[in-house]
């Protein structure tokens, strides 16, 4: 088991993102102290303004003399940075590899050197069942883990798997709750672009998401895939239940479909041998608008 301990420190990579600063906010409400990188001076400040409280250094995770600097004195760390946009992994399969492959290296070898209790990861059900150069990346991140923790028993590695984040830090939804509310159903004013309305996946809340490594501090004892029972829905019924709530009165949804794009699967998985997100109980369209 591995708890939040008062007045100690915890590293956080990828701070600056959705999900980082919500888990932030909840070590600092449960008395940790929180270091914390930003690759430029914009992250930098931004996150200074947020948590005045916190060290927040200048580094890059890809930078292993970066990660030893902001690993003094920490018994523990939660590994969130990575490279995320699936669509960008296929076109800039290096930046990708280095932050999710040789960033997770770095941030593994420096918490064997500094001696820390804990290392816990962030994969995606992406690793499932890969399409992709973003799959693939965090399928070897948590292969590296995996033998980590056979090569450091004295160290708890942990890992945890999720599906989408609903508005997370790039996400299309951002866009599509914005259009809508304006009544502005692209940027052209007349369609919502989506890749497959019939392509399923599964969604869940930040506040969920913290949850779940919560969860997995309390309740892993290796470094099995810790994952959540989740529902799914569609893109077709999140789009449908998303115009429901904020499109204008006499407005019409028009949809235009470009079909999946390189690394997208039409269902997805959180386990290999798991079932897929079209075989699991799906969300209602009045549930769906209750979550956005």
């Amino acid at each position: 088991m591995i708890q939040i301990e008062n007045g100690k420190k915890y590293l956080v990579t990828g701070g600056s993102g959705f999900l980082g600063g919500e888990l932030i906010q909840r070590i600092l409400n449960e008395g940790g102290k929180v270091v914390t990188v930003a690759r430029n001076e914009g992250q930098l400040i931004k996150l200074k303004q947020k948590f005045p409280y916190v060290q927040i250094e200048t580094g890059d995770i890809t930078n292993k003399h970066s990660v030893h600097r902001v690993m003094k004195g920490v018994i523990g760390v939660f590994h969130l940075a990575a490279f995320k946009h699936v669509g960008m992994a296929e076109t800039q399969s290096v930046e990708c590899t280095n932050s999710n492959v040789i960033g997770s290296k770095n941030v593994l070898e420096c918490g064997v050197e500094e001696g820390v209790d804990f290392i816990l990861g962030i994969s995606t059900d992406k690793a499932a069942q890969v399409a992709g150069v973003y799959g693939a990346s965090k399928l070897l991140m948590e292969k590296m883990f995996k033998q980590y923790e056979v090569d450091y028993p004295n160290i708890k590695f942990r890992l945890v798997r999720y599906g989408n984040v609903l508005y997370s830090t790039g996400s299309v939804l951002c866009k599509w709750k914005e259009l809508l509310k304006q009544g502005k159903l692209l940027q052209n004013g007349k369609e919502v672009v989506v890749t497959e309305p019939k392509a399923t996946r599964f969604f869940w809340t930040l506040n969920q998401a913290v949850d779940l490594i919560y969860d997995c501090m309390r309740d892993a004892n290796d470094c099995e895939i810790h994952f959540p029972s989740m529902k799914s829905m569609s893109i077709e019924n999140l789009l449908k239940a998303m115009a429901e709530k904020y499109l204008p009165e006499g407005k019409k949804l028009q949809i235009k479909t470009i079909g999946l794009q390189p690394g997208e699967n039409l269902h997805e998985k959180i386990l290999e041998q798991g079932p897929a997100s079209n075989e699991v109980e799906e969300f209602s369209i009045e549930e769906i608008k209750e979550l956005i």
